[in-house]
C-alpha cells in the first residue's frame, strides 16, 4: 500500500464543513403523513410517506424531511447532496455576517484624575460607536469599599457624563467584588 502525497493530506485536513442538524431522508422519515414540496418548489399536497417516496424515486431524487415538528411534517423532494451544499452555504453566510458584540471593560479608581477620565470616556465612546457593550468598574481598595454608596455612584456619574455617544444603562450600578460596576450599551 502506497502512502498519499503529503499535499493531499494537508488539503484533506484544511477542508472543513459546518455541521448541519441531522436531517431524516427517505426511509428514515417517521411521520405517517407529509406535506410535500416538489423539486421546483411547487406544493404537491399532503400524502403518505410511501406515496412521497414513490414520487421521489420517479424523479430520481431524495425525500428530505425539512420541518419534522410541523403538522403534518414538511418534506421536500430534492438531491440530498445539493441540499447539504446549500445548507452549508447558508450557515457560512450567516456566520460571516453575524455581529459579534464584545463586553469591553474600563476600570477607574476614586482618585482618578480628570484628564484620565476624559481619555477613558473617549475610549468608551469609540467602543460604543463600534457597537460593543462596556462594563465600567469603580475599583475600590481597602477602606474605600465601605464608603457611602451615593458617593460612589456620583463618582461613576463623573465618567458617564464625559461619554459623547448616546448610551443606555443595560445593567445598573451595583456592588461587585472589585468595588462597583455598571454596564452600558449604545442606545
Amino acid at each position: 500500500m502506497t502512502k498519499p502525497p503529503i499535499h493531499a493530506i494537508v488539503m484533506a485536513t484544511k477542508h472543513t464543513t459546518l455541521s448541519i442538524p441531522h436531517v431524516r431522508i427517505n426511509h428514515q422519515i417517521r411521520a405517517k403523513e407529509l406535506r410535500i414540496i416538489g423539486p421546483k418548489g411547487e406544493n404537491l399536497g399532503v400524502m403518505s410517506v410511501s406515496d412521497a417516496l414513490k414520487v421521489a424515486q420517479e424523479a430520481t431524487l431524495d425525500l428530505i424531511e425539512i420541518s419534522p415538528n410541523a403538522v403534518p411534517a414538511v418534506a421536500k423532494i430534492a438531491d440530498y447532496g445539493k441540499f447539504q451544499y446549500d445548507e452549508n452555504k447558508k450557515q457560512k453566510h450567516a456566520k460571516a455576517h453575524a455581529k459579534v458584540v464584545e463586553v469591553k471593560s474600563l476600570q477607574v479608581k476614586i482618585g482618578t484624575g480628570e484628564h484620565d477620565l476624559i481619555m477613558k470616556a473617549k475610549k468608551a465612546s469609540e467602543w460604543l460607536g463600534e457597537g460593543h457593550r462596556i462594563k465600567l468598574d469603580l475599583f475600590l481598595l481597602g477602606r474605600t469599599k465601605f464608603l457611602d454608596e451615593n458617593f460612589l455612584r456620583e463618582r461613576m456619574e463623573r465618567l458617564l457624563k464625559l461619554i459623547t455617544v448616546d448610551f443606555r444603562i443595560s445593567d445598573p450600578a451595583k456592588k461587585s467584588p472589585k468595588g462597583m460596576s455598571i454596564t452600558i450599551e449604545k442606545a
